[in-house]
């Protein structure tokens, strides 16, 4: 049975955004996740972290349905991630936006031809005009001047490819948005103009975010909540303040050495 859109945007919905229970991925003899569970809720930004190799990226891929878990349930906004029915999947699929880490654009694309690839997906037929129109919304929301729309990626700049990644994902006016490593690669100037954007759409459009990032400055200044990624599990998901007191080695190292003194610093004095 196909699945009513309207039913996975309801904005008085009580349920998770995104709802993991169990989840178990294994490459091989390698496992990733073993029991992992995880709750997002509806409009928070959720800062993901974790070291490396703790499946942080795999963890994603299996929330978007890229990557089918040996075990485990996963519901997002409401509806079971793992359905083989294509109506419920492609009901998720509308309803989610993703910003790869290298930012995954057509290279042979321009700005507004990137933006308008899951438009004419899902709204096909319409007029040129209009996708144009809707194009030129996205990429001024996301933060780049009204002619990047007509250049290609080679052309722009690191943090403005970014941005150009970032408009396709609000292409469609999803309510959940996904971003891998964002601030990856932007000097600090431009990772914290970034984070201000994200910041600012996410309270304007009542965004649902799920942030995997390394940027200490990024969890301080925009998460509500952290969850931290180790011993195949999440270990921790709290408020920064909490995940700081957690008792456990890697926790303790990555929220208490030096560059977290300092990204704590840099928002107490904000």
């Amino acid at each position: 049975m196909a699945v009513a859109p309207a039913a996975v945007v309801d904005p008085a919905a009580d349920t998770p955004a995104i709802r993991v229970r169990g989840l178990v991925n294994r490459f091989g003899e390698q496992v990733v996740h073993e029991g992992l569970d995880l709750d997002v809720r509806r409009g928070e930004i959720l800062g993901v972290v974790g070291g490396s190799g703790t499946g942080k990226s795999v963890l994603m891929r299996s929330i978007l349905g890229l990557r089918e878990p040996d075990a485990g349930a996963i519901e997002v906004l409401g509806l079971d991630a793992r359905s083989r029915d294509p109506a419920q999947r492609r009901a998720i699929e509308r309803h989610t936006g993703v910003l790869f880490q290298d930012g995954a654009l057509f290279s042979s694309l321009t700005v507004g031809e990137n933006v308008q690839v899951p438009l004419k997906e899902y709204h096909g037929g319409l007029p040129d005009s209009l996708l144009y129109e809707l194009a030129l919304l996205k990429v001024k929301l996301a933060g780049l001047p009204a002619d990047a729309i007509h250049k290609l990626p080679a052309q722009l700049s690191g943090g403005m490819r970014k941005r150009a990644g970032l408009a396709r994902a609000l292409a469609l006016d999803p309510p959940l948005l996904f971003l891998d490593e964002p601030t990856a690669g932007l000097d600090p100037i431009g990772a914290a103009a970034f984070d201000r954007l994200l910041l600012t759409l996410q309270q304007a459009l009542g965004l649902t975010v799920f942030l995997i990032t390394h940027d200490l400055d990024t969890l301080y200044a925009i998460c509500d909540r952290v969850a931290v990624l180790a011993d195949r599990k999440v270990v921790t998901c709290a408020p920064l303040a909490e995940v700081e007191r957690f008792d456990h080695p890697w926790v303790q190292e990555y929220f208490h050495g030096p560059r977290a003194r300092a990204a704590r610093a840099t928002r107490e004095a904000n």
